[in-house]
């Protein structure tokens, strides 16, 4: 899927200081923005996100179809943003329990990498780094979809399409864990 074509920049979205609501905000160099007005100076860093490489007893793969757009009825790991305080494994379980009601098993969290991403919602493309991680669940019951999934599939990862993944990083991701299996 790759970026949405319309999508903006984050820094380019702003007509208005989200401080004291002046027109004429600066977006400058260092990928922040600062009102002339009342001199607030805002970064736009990169958003953390999660995304749960899934494995059943006979290592097949679970993945998510989305529900909704960005990439509406393609390929997805379950996962998402990471809250403030909250660290990347912590965002894990709750995103699995959010999405799916499944529990994962903390004790079989392994970590995988990190893959930059370019997440369009709304019109606007945000920066995102999602963290991957291998895991398993205590059960695949009672699993119950969010409104963000349609369904769910178990798939042997050598066979999942890439061109059916709806974003670049969750494709960079499952081609690590195939390349990490090989191996």
């Amino acid at each position: 899927m790759g970026d949405a074509p319309d999508a903006r920049d984050p820094w380019k979205a702003f007509d208005h200081c989200p401080g004291c609501g002046a027109r004429g905000v600066e977006v400058r160099a260092d990928r922040s923005v600062r009102c002339r007005r009342c001199g607030l100076h805002l970064y736009l860093n990169v958003a953390a996100a999660v995304a749960g490489l899934i494995e059943d007893d006979i290592g097949r793969l679970l993945m998510t179809i989305r529900a909704k757009d960005p990439g509406e009825g393609m390929f997805d790991l379950p996962g998402g943003f990471v809250d403030p305080a909250e660290s990347a494994e912590d965002a894990l379980v709750r995103e699995v329990k959010e999405e799916l009601n499944l529990d994962v098993a903390r004790c079989s969290i392994r970590y995988l990498g990190s893959f930059p991403n370019a997440y369009p919602y709304h019109g606007i493309r945000y920066a995102t780094l999602d963290t991957a991680f291998v895991c398993s669940v205590d059960s695949y019951a009672p699993q119950r979809l969010s409104d963000e999934i349609r369904d769910v599939r178990l798939y042997n990862a050598e066979d999942i399409r890439p061109e059916l993944i709806a974003f670049d990083s969750i494709r960079n991701i499952v081609a690590a864990y195939v390349k990490r299996r090989k191996r």
